[in-house]
């Protein structure tokens, strides 16, 4: 039976999104009842989608006859993670072929990373970004001329940009193919221990770039379950993945094969079986619960308390921080992946991995069965796991033979219980976010990776204008005591909400010296952060007037995660008094601020998802 909270929480969802939610499904329907697409457009409009195709596709689209897919790819060869999307669309179209249908890439979306532009000036333009992606995506499906959809995405904002850009097509069959993580390096607390040695001074900058070098060392995803691969587990349990497709490494001959079963499997539903699942139908208010549910038992990244919001919203859904806190207070942690663990996701998905988390899920209660995946109805088949295998044939074959995939039923027990645990057993009997009230406003805080005698800190405030102000203090010997660092300015309409990584290496020395401390801001941090207690996401932000631009060097404050306190001690009388004081002379808005301006100015705050396509709802 369905846990009750989890039923709580959904029926309120559903209330209040009715509106939305049934003019978002209007629309959509009302799209999937046209004439179908490429039937409707001139001789003209049609010449010159196939212009630049072989005689072959030409007369499969002319014919109009069998589907067109559309390819969004995100490939670029700088970043490890999009990698291998460059072989993609080539074995689409092989798989396309042998169904005499064809398949385009309709365009490609950037794919910036956080890990490169951690601490410079082109991080002020990651979570705008994820909106250029959003519009990317939706411009491309414009030319409506296809039948279905593939998204070629990993990391951080790409994979809610394109899940937000692509529900504006929800009438059509949308896939998400992941490229899998790379290969174990170094372990990511070995990596994490260089860094605070160099923050410190007592390592060289050629040992922390090998401790670097050996642990993001070739293609696939960072190891880490940051906020790229809680992509992954989000696209998997809201049914958008092939069930155990998320962290299988590239290059293999298994990855090889879910991919190409992946398109074998939209062209059946398109070609032979006529019952493809549109993408609006698999994004309900239910799925959007299981991929929450899904988020909470892993510890996963703090970034989807934005983007998940921003999703759902897109869906026409409204979701809401309380709905996170409240599910998260019945919701057990059942990983522990850096930087929860020392475990990487390759040990996730050896121990056990996706099909085990969520046959645990499942036979609590916590997600709901009732939904529509890519693959139909309910979750029974994403309890399995995928095994090469010499007697099934597919479509595609290679120098070596076959590919061959089958799904057997996932594990019956956790092959590791340090990093995958039973429901019955787990590392928490709470999820890994909690929501953080007081007379500042609304923060979230990520718990999963914060050490319980670290998850309750009062002390004076030190107020810093950037992340580099406090790289500088600490490097001047100013920061060795009890303190909380607030770093205001840095939200969405600021500065475009840039994570502040850098910080976690100097505030987790101080800490590891004994000194309680705590971080306080309206920015973000990283999905790879956690060992700090970090109140962030504060709303309202400082230039919108919210409290934290009240904050004073010295004033005592108090972050209180068990008990989802944050406060600042100061009386109500004196706050009425005291100016709003902005420590920026003028935001800077890096390398793009041409472009960030205009984003600021129509951008929702970080509860509402932080987004230009996320308009103000009533909070409960």
């Amino acid at each position: 039976m369905l846990h009750p909270r989890i039923k709580e929480v959904t029926e309120r969802v559903i209330e209040r999104s009715k509106a939305s939610r049934a003019a978002y499904l209007a629309r959509m329907q009302a799209a999937k009842s046209q004439t179908r697409v490429r039937a409707g457009i001139g001789c003209g409009n049609l010449a010159h989608v196939m212009a630049a195709c072989t005689s072959d596709d030409k007369a499969r689209l002319s014919g109009d006859e069998k589907p067109n897919l559309a390819i969004i790819n995100s490939y670029n060869d700088m970043l490890s993670a999009h990698v291998p999307y460059k072989e993609y669309p080539d074995l689409i179209k092989q798989v396309a072929t042998k169904f005499d249908a064809t398949a385009q890439v309709a365009g490609g979306v950037p794919a910036m990373c956080d890990g490169v532009t951690q601490g410079r000036d082109g991080m002020d333009l990651s979570l705008f970004s994820r909106d250029v992606i959003a519009m990317s995506t939706a411009i491309a499906l414009s030319h409506d001329v296809f039948d279905g959809v593939f998204c070629l995405g990993v990391c951080d904002k790409i994979v809610p940009g394109l899940v937000i850009g692509a529900l504006s097509f929800g009438h059509l069959p949308v896939f998400f193919l992941p490229a899998g993580p790379m290969p174990s390096g170094i372990p990511n607390k070995e990596k994490a221990r260089v860094r605070q040695k160099f923050a410190q001074g007592l390592v060289s900058r050629e040992e922390l770039l090998k401790a670097e070098s050996e642990s993001y060392h070739s293609a696939g995803t960072c190891t880490f379950y940051g906020t790229a691969n809680s992509n992954q587990m989000l696209m998997e349990i809201m049914g958008l993945h092939l069930p155990g497709s998320s962290f299988v490494n590239p290059y293999t001959e298994l990855r090889d094969g879910l991919t190409a079963h992946a398109v074998e499997t939209m062209f059946k539903q398109l070609v032979t079986s006529k019952d493809a699942v549109p993408m609006a139908e698999v994004m309900s208010e239910k799925t959007i619960i299981n991929g929450l549910v899904g988020l909470l038992a892993t510890g996963g990244s703090t970034n989807h308390a934005i983007h998940l919001v921003a999703m759902a919203k897109a869906a026409g859904v409204e979701l809401t921080w309380k709905d996170m806190a409240d599910l998260s207070e019945v919701v057990p942690l059942l990983t522990r992946i850096y930087p929860n663990g020392s475990a990487d996701v390759n040990h996730f998905q050896a121990a056990g991995g996706m099909g085990y988390l969520m046959k645990q899920l499942l036979a609590k209660g916590l997600l709901h069965n009732d939904v529509k995946t890519i693959l139909g109805e309910g979750l029974e088949a994403y309890t399995t796991e995928p095994r090469l295998d010499k007697d099934v044939n597919l479509i595609i074959s290679d120098n070596n033979g076959p590919t061959k995939v089958k799904w057997v039923p996932c594990a019956e027990q956790s092959y590791d219980q340090e990093v995958l645990r039973p429901a019955d057993n787990p590392f928490n009997r709470s999820g890994g976010l909690q929501l953080l009230t007081g007379n500042l406003g609304k923060a979230v805080i990520k718990v999963s990776a914060v050490q319980e005698q670290h998850q309750v800190v009062s002390a004076p405030a030190k107020v810093f204008a950037d992340q580099a102000s406090l790289q500088s203090a600490f490097a001047r010997g100013e920061l060795n005591q009890d303190f909380i660092a607030v770093i205001k300015e840095q939200g969405p309409k600021a500065k475009g909400m840039p994570e502040l990584h850098k910080l976690t290496p100097v505030m987790a020395s101080l800490q590891d010296e004994g000194f309680k401390v705590a971080i306080v801001t309206d920015g973000r941090m990283s999905g790879a952060s956690g060992k700090v207690p970090a109140a962030i996401h504060l709303a309202p932000e400082a230039v919108e007037g919210g409290m934290i631009a009240k904050i004073k060097d010295g004033d005592l404050l108090t972050l209180d995660a068990p008990n989802g306190v944050l406060k600042l001690h100061v009386s109500d009388e004196e706050l009425a008094a005291r100016e709003i004081e902005l420590v920026h002379s003028g935001a800077t808005y890096g390398t793009g601020r041409e472009l960030f301006a205009g984003f600021r100015n129509i951008v929702s705050s970080a509860d509402l998802g932080a987004s230009a396509f996320a308009p103000a709802y009533e909070q409960e």
